[in-house]
């Protein structure tokens, strides 16, 4: 995602125009070490899904996401 993607995303998070939701990467290993080490809060480590690679996390607004990876 570009920086101004991301800000447009949270300008809308943080207005309650939207929710949580899904985000999609190509590495989300990479992309899940890069988010807890900026001290993203995930309720667990990627895990394997039918569907592909999930990890789940929590904005600070109290908004759960999930960051997904497709098979």
């Amino acid at each position: 995602m570009t920086e101004e993607h991301a800000a447009m995303l949270k300008k809308l998070v943080e207005a309650g125009a939207i929710g949580g939701g899904v985000l999609e990467c190509d590495d989300i290993r990479r992309e899940y070490e890069t988010l807890k080490g900026r001290g993203v809060e995930f309720k667990g480590e990627p895990k394997e899904m039918p569907y592909g690679i999930e990890a789940v996390f929590k904005d600070d607004s109290g908004n759960f996401w999930s960051l997904g990876q497709k098979r």
